[in-house]
């Protein structure tokens, strides 16, 4: 199960370069049920997600380069690049920065995975983070991948 909220960006934080990040490529082979593809640096994952916004199921498969490159073209949409960094917010919890590429720039989203929901429920966000998106469908990257930021703005 996966939980997590999400925020838009709309400054950076102080020291951006001093955290690791990752290259991400990804594009969606469905968007319902979200069935999705992913390189991450030279990783390849195969994920599928199920409905909800702030809970839901998730399931990652790993994936070789070959499948990941004869299942791109199949991908609908847009083929979404960001740089994601990894920022830790506390022992326990690390904010994942995405810095969207391409068609998606400007956009920045920020999400934080939690272990339960009371602790999602809880969680005060850093004063650098934006408005909310958690409960708003345009920000998923699925979305994202189908509309664009049209949806979204």
């Amino acid at each position: 199960m996966e939980i997590e909220r999400k925020y838009l960006i709309h400054e950076l934080p102080e020291n951006l370069t001093d955290y690791p990040f990752k290259q991400i490529e990804q594009g969606y082979l469905c968007t319902s049920p979200v069935v999705r593809i992913r390189r991450s640096d030279d990783k390849y994952i195969l994920t599928y997600k199920g409905s909800g916004l702030m809970m839901r199921e998730e399931y990652n498969l790993p994936l070789t380069k070959e499948g990941y490159e004869h299942l791109k073209p199949k991908a609908d949409g847009i083929l979404i690049t960001k740089k994601r960094y990894l920022i830790p917010l506390t022992d326990k919890l690390t904010i994942e920065l995405d810095i969207f590429e391409n068609e998606l720039a400007p956009l920045m989203l920020a999400e934080v995975e939690f272990e339960t929901r009371e602790d999602a429920d809880r969680f005060v966000p850093p004063e650098w983070f934006g408005e909310d998106v958690t409960f708003s469908t345009d920000y998923h990257n699925s979305t994202l991948s189908r509309y664009g930021l049209k949806k979204a703005d």
